[in-house]
Protein backbone atom coordinates (compact mmCIF):
# COMPACT_ATOMS: atom_id res chain seq x y z
CA UNK A 1 0.00 0.00 0.00
CA UNK A 2 1.39 3.20 -0.96
CA UNK A 3 2.28 5.76 1.65
CA UNK A 4 0.21 9.44 1.35
CA UNK A 5 2.36 12.59 -0.26
CA UNK A 6 0.07 14.77 0.27
CA UNK A 7 -1.92 15.58 4.04
CA UNK A 8 -4.45 17.91 4.70
CA UNK A 9 -5.94 18.43 7.67
CA UNK A 10 -8.54 21.06 8.83
CA UNK A 11 -7.61 23.33 6.17
CA UNK A 12 -9.02 26.74 5.65
CA UNK A 13 -8.52 30.43 4.24
CA UNK A 14 -10.29 33.32 5.25
CA UNK A 15 -10.68 36.88 3.55
CA UNK A 16 -11.33 40.12 4.93
CA UNK A 17 -13.51 42.24 2.80
CA UNK A 18 -13.33 45.91 3.65
CA UNK A 19 -16.27 47.65 2.67
CA UNK A 20 -18.00 50.95 3.86
CA UNK A 21 -21.83 50.86 4.93
CA UNK A 22 -22.61 54.12 2.34
CA UNK A 23 -20.60 53.16 -0.30
CA UNK A 24 -23.64 51.90 -2.81
CA UNK A 25 -25.89 55.14 -1.27
CA UNK A 26 -25.71 58.08 -3.43
CA UNK A 27 -26.46 61.50 -2.35
CA UNK A 28 -27.94 65.02 -4.16
CA UNK A 29 -26.16 67.80 -4.76
CA UNK A 30 -27.90 69.63 -1.92
CA UNK A 31 -27.29 66.63 0.43
CA UNK A 32 -23.98 66.39 -0.13
CA UNK A 33 -23.66 70.44 0.67
CA UNK A 34 -25.45 70.45 3.87
CA UNK A 35 -23.29 67.43 4.89
CA UNK A 36 -20.33 69.23 4.83
CA UNK A 37 -21.54 72.43 5.87
CA UNK A 38 -22.72 70.51 9.20
CA UNK A 39 -19.30 68.15 9.78
CA UNK A 40 -16.82 70.53 7.58
CA UNK A 41 -14.22 68.40 8.80
CA UNK A 42 -15.62 65.05 7.71
CA UNK A 43 -13.31 64.91 5.07
CA UNK A 44 -11.04 63.85 7.24
CA UNK A 45 -12.51 60.48 8.39
CA UNK A 46 -12.28 58.18 6.52
CA UNK A 47 -15.18 57.05 4.33
CA UNK A 48 -16.76 60.58 4.54
CA UNK A 49 -16.91 59.92 8.48
CA UNK A 50 -18.39 56.28 8.46
CA UNK A 51 -16.20 53.57 9.67
CA UNK A 52 -15.31 50.72 6.87
CA UNK A 53 -17.28 47.43 8.48
CA UNK A 54 -14.32 44.33 8.02
CA UNK A 55 -16.44 41.12 6.49
CA UNK A 56 -14.59 37.83 6.88
CA UNK A 57 -14.83 35.46 4.05
CA UNK A 58 -14.08 31.83 4.06
CA UNK A 59 -12.74 30.56 0.88
CA UNK A 60 -12.10 27.48 2.63
CA UNK A 61 -13.08 25.74 6.05
CA UNK A 62 -12.17 22.37 7.76
CA UNK A 63 -11.05 21.21 4.47
CA UNK A 64 -9.36 17.70 5.07
CA UNK A 65 -8.66 14.73 2.55
CA UNK A 66 -4.63 12.60 1.80
CA UNK A 67 -3.70 11.88 -1.58
CA UNK A 68 -1.58 8.87 -2.17
CA UNK A 69 1.37 7.84 -4.45
CA UNK A 70 0.50 7.77 -7.72
CA UNK A 71 -2.87 9.24 -7.22
CA UNK A 72 -4.91 11.26 -9.63
CA UNK A 73 -7.22 13.15 -8.06
CA UNK A 74 -9.88 15.23 -9.58
CA UNK A 75 -11.13 18.47 -7.83
CA UNK A 76 -14.27 19.60 -9.42
CA UNK A 77 -16.72 22.06 -7.96
CA UNK A 78 -18.71 25.10 -8.80
CA UNK A 79 -17.11 29.00 -9.75
CA UNK A 80 -16.11 30.06 -6.38
CA UNK A 81 -16.09 26.64 -4.53
CA UNK A 82 -12.54 26.92 -3.63
CA UNK A 83 -10.38 25.09 -6.02
CA UNK A 84 -7.72 27.00 -7.14
CA UNK A 85 -7.30 28.57 -3.29
CA UNK A 86 -6.64 25.24 -2.50
CA UNK A 87 -4.24 24.46 -5.10
CA UNK A 88 -2.64 27.56 -4.21
CA UNK A 89 -2.24 26.96 -0.64
CA UNK A 90 -0.88 23.43 -1.59
CA UNK A 91 1.45 25.16 -4.33
CA UNK A 92 2.20 27.69 -0.78
CA UNK A 93 1.66 30.71 -3.18
CA UNK A 94 -0.39 31.78 0.10
CA UNK A 95 -0.97 30.71 3.78
CA UNK A 96 -3.75 29.01 5.36
CA UNK A 97 -5.34 30.65 8.00
CA UNK A 98 -6.07 28.12 9.85
CA UNK A 99 -5.11 23.77 10.16
CA UNK A 100 -1.87 22.32 8.30
CA UNK A 101 -0.63 20.61 5.42
CA UNK A 102 2.18 18.20 4.45
CA UNK A 103 3.52 17.33 1.08
CA UNK A 104 5.98 14.95 0.54
CA UNK A 105 7.60 16.00 -2.85
CA UNK A 106 8.96 18.22 -5.34
CA UNK A 107 5.53 20.55 -6.64
CA UNK A 108 5.19 21.54 -9.85
CA UNK A 109 2.35 23.65 -10.52
CA UNK A 110 0.33 25.63 -13.31
CA UNK A 111 -2.40 27.62 -12.14
CA UNK A 112 -2.70 29.72 -14.70
CA UNK A 113 -1.14 30.84 -18.64
CA UNK A 114 2.61 31.73 -18.30
CA UNK A 115 3.05 30.66 -14.44
CA UNK A 116 6.72 31.14 -13.33
CA UNK A 117 7.46 32.76 -17.09
CA UNK A 118 9.07 36.22 -17.88
CA UNK A 119 7.30 38.17 -20.40
CA UNK A 120 10.65 39.45 -21.77
CA UNK A 121 12.96 36.83 -22.04
CA UNK A 122 12.51 33.91 -24.16
CA UNK A 123 11.06 30.86 -24.44
CA UNK A 124 14.58 29.17 -24.52
CA UNK A 125 15.93 31.13 -21.19
CA UNK A 126 11.71 30.68 -19.55
CA UNK A 127 12.59 26.95 -19.74
CA UNK A 128 15.43 27.09 -17.61
CA UNK A 129 14.21 29.78 -15.82
CA UNK A 130 11.30 27.81 -14.58
CA UNK A 131 12.96 24.28 -14.10
CA UNK A 132 15.38 26.15 -12.05
CA UNK A 133 12.09 27.81 -10.07
CA UNK A 134 10.84 24.15 -9.58
CA UNK A 135 14.56 22.93 -7.90
CA UNK A 136 15.68 21.11 -10.85
CA UNK A 137 19.75 21.86 -11.97
CA UNK A 138 20.90 22.98 -15.34
CA UNK A 139 21.93 19.59 -16.46
CA UNK A 140 18.48 17.94 -15.32
CA UNK A 141 16.70 20.61 -17.31
CA UNK A 142 19.41 20.42 -20.36
CA UNK A 143 18.83 17.13 -20.28
CA UNK A 144 14.88 17.61 -20.93
CA UNK A 145 15.36 20.41 -22.94
CA UNK A 146 14.75 18.79 -26.66
CA UNK A 147 11.71 17.17 -25.48
CA UNK A 148 10.22 19.94 -23.79
CA UNK A 149 10.49 22.12 -26.77
CA UNK A 150 8.86 19.01 -28.80
CA UNK A 151 5.67 18.69 -26.93
CA UNK A 152 5.36 22.37 -26.59
CA UNK A 153 5.46 22.84 -30.79
CA UNK A 154 7.32 26.21 -29.95
CA UNK A 155 10.31 25.26 -31.61
CA UNK A 156 10.14 28.20 -34.56
CA UNK A 157 9.84 30.71 -31.67
CA UNK A 158 12.42 29.67 -29.16
CA UNK A 159 14.13 32.55 -29.39
CA UNK A 160 11.33 35.29 -29.36
CA UNK A 161 10.41 36.85 -26.32
CA UNK A 162 7.25 35.12 -24.43
CA UNK A 163 5.07 38.17 -24.39
CA UNK A 164 5.10 38.01 -28.13
CA UNK A 165 3.81 34.56 -27.76
CA UNK A 166 -0.32 33.39 -27.85
CA UNK A 167 -1.94 32.03 -25.11
CA UNK A 168 -2.16 29.19 -26.56
CA UNK A 169 1.75 28.93 -27.14
CA UNK A 170 1.84 29.96 -23.64
CA UNK A 171 -0.03 27.39 -22.36
CA UNK A 172 1.89 24.61 -24.34
CA UNK A 173 5.07 25.52 -22.78
CA UNK A 174 3.95 26.26 -19.25
CA UNK A 175 2.50 22.48 -19.49
CA UNK A 176 5.32 21.25 -21.29
CA UNK A 177 7.80 22.17 -18.41
CA UNK A 178 6.05 21.24 -15.54
CA UNK A 179 5.20 18.13 -16.59
CA UNK A 180 8.65 16.72 -18.14
CA UNK A 181 11.04 18.02 -15.83
CA UNK A 182 9.90 15.31 -13.53
CA UNK A 183 7.76 17.00 -10.25
CA UNK A 184 6.77 14.08 -7.49
CA UNK A 185 3.85 16.18 -7.53
CA UNK A 186 2.10 17.81 -10.42
CA UNK A 187 -0.36 20.22 -9.76
CA UNK A 188 -2.84 21.49 -13.11
CA UNK A 189 -5.65 24.14 -12.64
CA UNK A 190 -8.06 24.28 -15.61
CA UNK A 191 -5.20 26.40 -17.98
CA UNK A 192 -5.73 23.34 -20.22
CA UNK A 193 -9.29 24.54 -21.75
CA UNK A 194 -6.61 27.31 -23.44
CA UNK A 195 -4.91 24.87 -25.73
CA UNK A 196 -6.84 23.56 -28.72
CA UNK A 197 -8.55 19.34 -28.86
CA UNK A 198 -5.53 17.99 -30.15
CA UNK A 199 -2.82 19.29 -27.30
CA UNK A 200 -5.37 18.86 -24.92
CA UNK A 201 -5.40 15.41 -25.58
CA UNK A 202 -2.19 15.26 -25.45
CA UNK A 203 -1.45 16.94 -22.68
CA UNK A 204 -4.23 13.89 -20.83
CA UNK A 205 -2.08 11.69 -21.82
CA UNK A 206 1.33 13.20 -20.49
CA UNK A 207 -0.72 13.67 -17.31
CA UNK A 208 -1.64 9.58 -17.26
CA UNK A 209 2.11 8.83 -18.05
CA UNK A 210 2.91 10.75 -15.00
CA UNK A 211 1.11 8.98 -12.39
CA UNK A 212 2.21 5.45 -14.47
CA UNK A 213 5.31 6.53 -13.36
CA UNK A 214 4.22 6.73 -9.50
CA UNK A 215 3.95 10.21 -9.47
CA UNK A 216 0.93 12.24 -8.09
CA UNK A 217 -1.41 14.98 -10.04
CA UNK A 218 -3.62 17.09 -8.85
CA UNK A 219 -6.32 18.13 -11.33
CA UNK A 220 -8.84 20.76 -11.40
CA UNK A 221 -11.28 20.90 -14.56
CA UNK A 222 -14.82 21.03 -15.55
CA UNK A 223 -14.37 18.76 -17.85
CA UNK A 224 -16.23 15.87 -16.27
CA UNK A 225 -15.32 13.62 -19.37
CA UNK A 226 -11.46 14.18 -19.07
CA UNK A 227 -11.79 14.02 -14.75
CA UNK A 228 -13.71 10.98 -14.98
CA UNK A 229 -11.66 9.25 -17.62
CA UNK A 230 -8.12 10.32 -16.19
CA UNK A 231 -8.88 10.44 -12.47
CA UNK A 232 -8.36 7.87 -9.74
CA UNK A 233 -10.08 9.42 -6.79
CA UNK A 234 -12.07 12.47 -6.83
CA UNK A 235 -12.92 15.63 -4.53
CA UNK A 236 -16.09 17.69 -5.02
CA UNK A 237 -15.84 21.80 -3.28
CA UNK A 238 -18.89 22.70 -1.97
CA UNK A 239 -18.81 26.43 -0.53
CA UNK A 240 -15.71 26.06 0.61
CA UNK A 241 -16.19 22.53 1.93
CA UNK A 242 -15.24 18.90 1.06
CA UNK A 243 -18.79 17.94 -0.34
CA UNK A 244 -17.71 14.54 -1.35
CA UNK A 245 -14.27 12.52 -1.66
CA UNK A 246 -14.48 9.04 -3.48
CA UNK A 247 -12.56 6.84 -5.34
CA UNK A 248 -16.05 6.74 -7.18
CA UNK A 249 -15.40 9.07 -9.34
CA UNK A 250 -18.43 8.64 -11.09
CA UNK A 251 -20.11 9.15 -8.14
CA UNK A 252 -18.16 12.25 -7.13
CA UNK A 253 -19.21 14.22 -10.72
CA UNK A 254 -22.90 13.21 -9.79
CA UNK A 255 -23.11 14.98 -6.29
CA UNK A 256 -21.53 17.67 -7.85
CA UNK A 257 -23.77 17.91 -11.36
CA UNK A 258 -26.61 17.85 -8.62
CA UNK A 259 -28.06 14.22 -9.98
CA UNK A 260 -28.24 12.68 -6.93
CA UNK A 261 -31.85 11.94 -5.04
CA UNK A 262 -32.48 11.79 -1.64
CA UNK A 263 -31.92 7.51 -2.05
CA UNK A 264 -28.55 8.44 -3.17
CA UNK A 265 -29.71 7.36 -6.86
CA UNK A 266 -28.69 9.39 -9.85
CA UNK A 267 -31.50 11.40 -10.97
CA UNK A 268 -33.71 11.85 -14.12
CA UNK A 269 -34.67 15.18 -14.33
CA UNK A 270 -32.92 18.51 -14.22
CA UNK A 271 -34.34 21.82 -13.46
CA UNK A 272 -32.64 25.45 -13.96
CA UNK A 273 -32.97 26.58 -10.52
CA UNK A 274 -31.82 30.19 -9.98
CA UNK A 275 -31.33 30.48 -13.76
CA UNK A 276 -27.71 29.56 -13.43
CA UNK A 277 -27.54 28.77 -17.47
CA UNK A 278 -29.04 31.68 -19.43
CA UNK A 279 -28.64 33.07 -22.93
CA UNK A 280 -29.98 35.61 -24.85
CA UNK A 281 -31.22 33.59 -27.42
CA UNK A 282 -32.46 30.63 -25.28
CA UNK A 283 -32.75 29.78 -21.92
CA UNK A 284 -32.84 26.12 -20.75
CA UNK A 285 -35.62 25.54 -18.08
CA UNK A 286 -35.84 21.41 -18.06
CA UNK A 287 -34.28 18.50 -19.42
CA UNK A 288 -35.63 14.70 -18.06
CA UNK A 289 -35.99 11.37 -19.15
CA UNK A 290 -39.57 10.85 -18.81
CA UNK A 291 -41.86 7.62 -19.12
CA UNK A 292 -45.07 7.18 -20.97
CA UNK A 293 -47.25 8.95 -18.68
CA UNK A 294 -44.91 12.00 -18.92
CA UNK A 295 -43.28 11.88 -15.77
CA UNK A 296 -39.70 11.88 -15.16
CA UNK A 297 -38.05 8.35 -14.54
CA UNK A 298 -38.13 7.05 -10.88
CA UNK A 299 -36.68 3.75 -11.76
CA UNK A 300 -34.94 1.92 -14.05
CA UNK A 301 -36.74 1.22 -17.44
CA UNK A 302 -36.94 -1.59 -19.66
CA UNK A 303 -35.14 -1.54 -23.00
CA UNK A 304 -38.63 -1.81 -24.57
CA UNK A 305 -40.88 0.35 -22.52
CA UNK A 306 -41.75 3.91 -24.43
CA UNK A 307 -39.13 6.59 -23.43
CA UNK A 308 -38.68 10.45 -24.47
CA UNK A 309 -36.23 12.96 -23.58
CA UNK A 310 -37.66 16.14 -23.07
CA UNK A 311 -35.86 19.70 -23.47
CA UNK A 312 -37.90 22.67 -22.12
CA UNK A 313 -36.30 26.46 -22.74
CA UNK A 314 -37.61 29.74 -23.00
CA UNK A 315 -36.55 31.03 -26.58
CA UNK A 316 -36.14 34.64 -26.59
CA UNK A 317 -35.48 35.16 -30.35
CA UNK A 318 -36.23 33.84 -33.72
CA UNK A 319 -32.69 32.04 -34.81
CA UNK A 320 -32.60 29.69 -37.51
CA UNK A 321 -29.12 28.43 -36.71
CA UNK A 322 -30.59 27.39 -33.08
CA UNK A 323 -29.89 23.57 -32.18
CA UNK A 324 -31.16 21.48 -29.26
CA UNK A 325 -30.69 18.10 -27.77
CA UNK A 326 -28.24 16.27 -26.17
CA UNK A 327 -25.10 13.46 -26.28
CA UNK A 328 -25.59 10.29 -24.69
CA UNK A 329 -22.28 8.57 -22.59
CA UNK A 330 -22.26 4.99 -21.40
CA UNK A 331 -20.97 4.22 -18.06
CA UNK A 332 -17.37 4.19 -19.13
CA UNK A 333 -17.80 7.82 -20.46
CA UNK A 334 -17.60 6.25 -24.48
CA UNK A 335 -19.92 8.61 -26.15
CA UNK A 336 -22.73 6.54 -28.23
CA UNK A 337 -24.41 9.26 -29.85
CA UNK A 338 -25.86 13.05 -30.34
CA UNK A 339 -29.46 13.56 -31.28
CA UNK A 340 -30.33 17.62 -32.53
CA UNK A 341 -33.61 18.89 -33.57
CA UNK A 342 -31.63 19.41 -36.61
CA UNK A 343 -31.65 15.60 -37.29
CA UNK A 344 -33.17 14.54 -40.47
CA UNK A 345 -34.49 16.96 -43.95
CA UNK A 346 -35.40 20.80 -42.63
CA UNK A 347 -38.70 20.45 -43.32
CA UNK A 348 -39.20 18.11 -40.32
CA UNK A 349 -36.97 20.30 -37.31
CA UNK A 350 -39.54 22.48 -34.86
CA UNK A 351 -40.55 25.78 -35.33
CA UNK A 352 -38.69 27.95 -33.29
CA UNK A 353 -40.48 30.85 -32.46
CA UNK A 354 -40.44 33.41 -29.00
CA UNK A 355 -42.31 31.89 -26.15
CA UNK A 356 -42.09 28.83 -24.03
CA UNK A 357 -40.99 25.56 -26.07
CA UNK A 358 -40.79 21.95 -25.43
CA UNK A 359 -38.61 19.37 -27.06
CA UNK A 360 -39.49 16.35 -26.63
CA UNK A 361 -37.15 12.87 -28.71
CA UNK A 362 -38.24 9.47 -28.25
CA UNK A 363 -35.82 6.88 -27.86
CA UNK A 364 -36.02 3.64 -30.31
CA UNK A 365 -36.91 1.14 -28.40
CA UNK A 366 -34.63 -2.32 -27.88
CA UNK A 367 -31.85 0.44 -28.69
CA UNK A 368 -29.99 0.42 -25.56
CA UNK A 369 -28.35 -2.76 -23.36
CA UNK A 370 -28.65 -2.46 -19.79
CA UNK A 371 -26.58 -0.37 -18.07
CA UNK A 372 -26.81 3.05 -16.75
CA UNK A 373 -26.66 5.95 -19.09
CA UNK A 374 -25.41 9.70 -18.80
CA UNK A 375 -27.51 12.51 -21.16
CA UNK A 376 -26.23 15.94 -21.59
CA UNK A 377 -27.71 18.82 -22.95
CA UNK A 378 -26.71 20.54 -25.95
CA UNK A 379 -27.37 23.27 -27.38
CA UNK A 380 -25.62 26.01 -29.63
CA UNK A 381 -25.52 28.21 -32.93
CA UNK A 382 -24.43 26.40 -35.55
CA UNK A 383 -20.97 26.76 -36.37
CA UNK A 384 -21.17 29.74 -34.21
CA UNK A 385 -21.24 29.69 -30.43
CA UNK A 386 -21.80 26.94 -27.88
CA UNK A 387 -24.76 27.79 -25.08
CA UNK A 388 -24.54 24.42 -23.61
CA UNK A 389 -21.72 22.48 -24.20
CA UNK A 390 -21.16 18.79 -22.95
CA UNK A 391 -18.86 18.09 -21.21
CA UNK A 392 -18.43 21.37 -20.25
CA UNK A 393 -20.89 23.39 -18.88
CA UNK A 394 -23.94 20.88 -19.44
CA UNK A 395 -26.06 19.50 -16.70
CA UNK A 396 -26.29 16.00 -16.54
CA UNK A 397 -29.27 13.50 -16.29
CA UNK A 398 -28.99 9.56 -15.78
CA UNK A 399 -31.20 7.03 -17.16
CA UNK A 400 -30.97 3.24 -16.06
CA UNK A 401 -32.04 0.62 -18.62
CA UNK A 402 -32.79 -3.01 -16.91
CA UNK A 403 -34.41 -5.93 -18.63
CA UNK A 404 -36.41 -5.56 -21.60
CA UNK A 405 -33.43 -6.99 -24.26
CA UNK A 406 -35.18 -9.22 -26.11
CA UNK A 407 -37.84 -11.75 -26.55
CA UNK A 408 -35.25 -14.49 -27.07
CA UNK A 409 -34.69 -17.23 -24.56
CA UNK A 410 -31.31 -16.94 -25.23
CA UNK A 411 -30.69 -13.46 -23.87
CA UNK A 412 -32.14 -12.82 -20.37
CA UNK A 413 -29.81 -10.42 -19.60
CA UNK A 414 -27.16 -7.90 -20.91
CA UNK A 415 -26.54 -8.14 -24.06
CA UNK A 416 -22.49 -8.42 -25.63
CA UNK A 417 -21.88 -4.92 -27.21
CA UNK A 418 -22.44 -1.59 -26.43
CA UNK A 419 -26.41 -1.75 -27.78
CA UNK A 420 -29.10 -4.01 -27.67
CA UNK A 421 -30.80 -3.81 -31.05
CA UNK A 422 -33.36 -6.46 -31.62
CA UNK A 423 -33.13 -7.07 -35.43
CA UNK A 424 -34.69 -9.69 -37.84
CA UNK A 425 -33.60 -12.47 -39.54
CA UNK A 426 -35.11 -14.42 -42.43
CA UNK A 427 -33.55 -17.50 -44.28
CA UNK A 428 -33.24 -15.63 -48.16
CA UNK A 429 -34.61 -17.57 -50.85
Amino acid sequence: MSEPVIVVENLGKRYRIRRSELRAQYKTLREAFTSRMTAPFGWLHRDGGHAPVSQDFWALQDVSFTVKQGEVLGIIGGNGAGKTTLLKLLSRITDPTQGRMTLDGRVASLLEVGTGFHPELTGRENIFLNGAILGMSRTEIARKFDEIVAFAEVDTFLDTPVKRYSSGMYVRLAFSVAAHLEPEILIVDEVLAVGDAQFQKKSLGRMNEVAAGGRTVLFVSHNMNAVESLCTTALNLEHGHVGMHSRDVRAVISRHLGMMTGNGRAASVWVNQNNSLSHPVMQPTYFAVEDAQHQPLSAPSRNDAPIAVVIRAKLQTTNPALRVGFALFNQESQHLLTSLTTDGPEASWPQLTPGEAEFRCALPKRLLNEGTYRLELSCSLYRREWIVRPGYNSPAIYLTIQGGCSDSPYWQTARPGLIAPEWRWERSK
